[in-house]
């Protein structure tokens, strides 16, 4: 197995990694989790496909607990050594306008990375610890940030600019940002390679997960993008709340007494289909409920289409004329019913589903879900890591 690319995207308390092959292959992919826990635990897949799911502490190169995050590392790559990547590309979510694409790593692109904290606390010290766990066990070998925000550096000031006093844009850089830029570069690039218009044309793109953001993209560069500054803005997520009234924030801590890093913890992690449901942030478990009679789950499921499709509807202003829409991410990829009700709310479209070709898309599918009239409708899954090694082996030289 030849020039293998390490992909790592670390977390606060978790480390998901993917050894990716040419043509984007995946090799071995795994997640440690817990870390910073007797409980610390990693699981995956090898090359041979066999699963795996051990304890660090079961494993004798690993006698430490709390298993931190460069035990893992060490573990991890004991695993890959017979495999010996030849570079490591990371996941960096918010590079600010300092980063416009993937970098090669050294020393002042990592002050930078930690400069851009602020926009980003909850996920740029987290990969940071990854990136200088790497650099510390491999400091010889070539790594790569590839940022979230990136591919949304494209857009115009029309789409990022706050309607706020200039000089928190220039003094403090609060803008649009946009997030999830891995995932729509890479599903907007393979529909446009599968339709046979590579990089051209005019996609809307909806990455919905736990995570959900939309997405507008002209000849592969994206032009709006439904969140902002944070994760927070946009379409109803899993426990985000999404687009609310700024002055919420205000009416919360005057009549409840809320600090703002309550405001906060409630609009992150206890609103959107957690907060509307009351019952779960999980899609598949709201449909099951939606049907045997529970309103609220219905309710959940109703406005997070609704909200999706207005979202795609704004995007649209940013499209000269419209080819299509991609459908991606953990329910994009598999709730044949959520995207139905989408497309049905987008009616002035002009988009046509073949309902048959709609509810064979799950587990993995890829394909066109459309009825052969209007914009075509894909159904694509993401690959992230693989976009990360594809970016990672571009800025190293080290072809495809």
């Amino acid at each position: 197995m030849s020039a293998c690319i390490l992909v790592i995207n670390c977390g606060s308390s978790s480390i998901k990694y993917a050894l990716i092959g040419q043509g984007l292959s995946t090799q071995i992919a795994g997640l440690a989790e817990n870390l910073g826990t007797a409980q610390a635990r990693i699981k995956g897949t090898q090359a041979d496909g066999s699963a795996f799911n051990d304890q660090f502490n079961d494993n004798a190169n690993i006698e430490s607990k709390p298993t931190s995050h460069a035990d893992a590392l060490h573990y991890i790559l004991a695993q890959l050594s017979d495999y010996q990547p030849v570079a490591i590309g990371h996941r960096v979510v918010h590079g600010g306008e300092k980063f416009t694409q993937a970098v090669q790593i050294d020393a002042q692109v990592i002050a930078t990375i930690r400069q851009t904290s602020a926009l980003a606390p909850l996920h740029n010290p987290a990969n940071l610890l990854g990136i200088e766990a790497t650099l510390a066990l491999f400091p010889n070998l070539p790594q790569v940030a590839v940022f979230d925000t990136a591919f949304h550096q494209t857009m115009p000031p029309t789409a990022y600019r706050y309607a706020i006093p200039e000089n928190l844009y220039t003094d403090y850089a609060v803008r649009r940002y946009g997030f999830h830029g891995t995932s729509h570069a890479y599903v907007s690039q393979r529909a446009s390679t599968l339709a046979g218009t590579p990089d051209q044309g005019g996609w809307l793109t909806a990455h919905l997960g736990n995570g959900c953001s939309t997405c507008a993209i002209w000849n592969g560069q994206s032009m709006d993008t439904s969140m902002g500054l944070t994760p927070l803005e946009g379409v109803v997520m899993g426990t985000r709340s999404g687009d609310v009234d700024p002055g919420l924030h205000r009416f919360l801590a005057d009549n409840l007494g809320w600090s703002l890093h309550q405001i906060d913890e409630v609009l992150n992690r206890e609103s959107g289909l957690l907060g509307l449901s009351s019952l779960s942030n999980d899609m598949r478990t709201l449909v099951d409920a939606a049907k045997h009679g529970h309103q609220q789950a219905q309710l959940a499921v109703d406005v997070f289409c609704y909200r999706l499709a207005k979202s795609l509807a704004a995007m649209s202003c940013a499209l000269p004329m419209l080819h299509g829409l991609i459908f991606t991410g953990g329910i994009g990829e598999n709730a044949a019913e959520i995207r139905a009700k989408t497309i049905a709310l987008l009616p002035h479209f002009g988009c046509t589903l073949n309902q048959q070709q709609n509810q064979r898309m799950y587990a993995g599918a890829e394909g066109r879900i459309d009825a052969g009239q209007g914009p075509q409708i894909w159904v694509i899954p993401t690959n992230e890591e693989g976009r990360i090694a594809a970016e990672t082996r571009q800025v190293l030289g080290l072809g495809e």
